[in-house]
């Protein structure tokens, strides 16, 4: 499918379809232009001597291709990296030329030029439960990671438990990490196996975000998204630039809650389901949120990232719609700016992505991407106003989407059930 507007008159027609898996098959038909040449000729009047009319104009060449026009194009993949066990996560330093791919059952691989490192950036394998929709979850790179070397992890253990914790490079091999921990946040997380959040982010603020997941079971039978006095269901921000054994993290300024009886002062907003991926803008300010839906519903929320004391909604509405068959009090809710049901989209769990901030194709910058688990599309939308417009499919299936990623140049990828690493490729049409 393209986009992009019309395609300029071309000799070459360009032709392009996507199989099942994204993988482009391509087929150049030749084209060709022909032009008829007319010859005339003609008597003379009476007595008088004809003549030849000369030879025919040639015909006026046609104009030149406006170099400002937009040229419609298609996104495609490419595989980055292949065989690899349940790749939930891709991330890097700032700048780095290598990728970091979190594997769930608790290893971190390398991938550079299309190969995998032989041995593990980090293996904690032995410390993670991969029960229900557990394991390692995702890793985030300290903003001074280039000085001090840090890095965090969201992992659950053997118990459900989720746990936060720090880790550092090794001193001898930028290509190892020190497998010494320091703990920096142990969230209970024990009668549900699902919905355990999953991602660990810094904000542009610097401080760190943690996405939980409202504790599992159908329809949050805790009310944990609503409660003030719990971690789950939430997005916590908690400030890590001092961490130690004895004080782990510290408060940040700003924070809604902090202070007050019977409310969590780690939380920053609140009415989260299961909140897999989210993902900041910085050149814009805006969170992007994706949520997903209990049973009829999947949701993007965007709001101003530096917004405290937000909610969602969860588990007062789904999506923009009551939960609960009869009516509910929307007051107060930060309603989705997309949502889309599962009958019509063939979705099942939204698997939220990024706003495209790379360099390699301008044509997309400023625009949002998101999957589905179930249905595999790649989807893309800009957020203008307070609205989502543009609303475009890319691809109609990438395979069994699990989660984005973005490298060091900002560049996204697709990692999915495969074992597979995909870097998605823009191409003129």
């Amino acid at each position: 499918m393209a986009f992009g507007g019309d395609p300029a008159p071309e000799c070459v027609s360009f032709q392009l379809r996507v199989r099942a898996t994204g993988r482009p098959v391509m087929k150049l038909a030749a084209g060709f232009l022909t032009a008829m040449l007319a010859a005339c000729g003609g008597g003379g009047g009476g007595g008088g001597g004809g003549g030849d009319a000369g030879p025919a104009p040639s015909p006026a060449p046609p104009p030149a291709p406006d170099p400002q026009a937009p040229r419609s194009f298609a996104l495609v993949t490419e595989v980055a990296a292949s065989g690899l066990a349940e790749p939930v996560f891709a991330t890097a330093p700032e700048g780095d030329a290598r990728l970091f791919v979190v594997e769930r059952a608790g290893r971190i691989v390398i991938v550079q030029g299309g190969a995998r490192s032989a041995r593990p950036f980090l293996d904690i394998a032995a410390r993670v439960g991969t029960t229900g929709e557990g394991g390692l979850l995702s890793m985030a790179f300290d903003p001074r990671y280039a000085v001090n070397g840090f890095f965090y992890l969201y992992f659950t253990e053997a118990s459900g438990d989720i746990a936060i914790e720090r880790f550092r490079v090794s001193a001898a091999d930028p290509d190892v990490a020190d497998p010494a921990p320091l703990r920096i946040l142990t969230i209970p997380h024990r009668t549900f196996s699902n919905h355990k959040g999953g991602l660990v982010r810094f904000g542009p603020d610097g401080f760190l975000y943690l996405g939980t997941g409202d504790g599992g079971g159908g329809g949050d039978p805790s009310r944990n998204g609503q409660n003030l006095d719990s971690l789950l269901g939430k997005l916590l921000r908690i400030d890590v630039r001092n961490a130690t054994a004895a004080a782990p993290y510290a408060i940040p300024s700003g924070n809604p809650f902090t202070g007050q009886p019977n409310r969590r002062a780690e939380i920053w907003a609140y009415g989260l389901r299961n909140p897999w991926r989210y993902a900041f803008d910085a050149p814009t300010g805006r969170l992007y949120i994706g949520d997903v839906g209990q049973a009829r519903l999947e949701e993007v929320d965007v709001s101003p990232a530096d917004s405290p004391g937000l909610d969602y909604g969860w588990n007062v509405t789904e999506g923009t719609e009551c939960f609960a068959p009869d009516s509910c009090d929307k007051a107060g809710i930060t309603l989705p700016v997309l949502e889309y049901g599962h009958d019509a989209d063939g979705g099942c769990s939204v698997i939220g992505g990024f706003v495209y901030r790379g360099s390699a194709f301008p044509e997309l910058e400023g625009r949002y991407f998101y999957s589905d688990l179930c249905g595999g599309w790649l989807r893309s939308f800009v957020f203008s106003g307070s609205t989502a417009s543009d609303p475009r499919q890319f691809i109609a299936s990438m395979g069994t989407v699990l989660s984005f990623g973005e490298d060091g140049q900002k560049e996204l990828y697709v990692l999915t059930g495969a074992g597979e690493v995909l870097r998605i490729q823009r191409v003129f049409q």
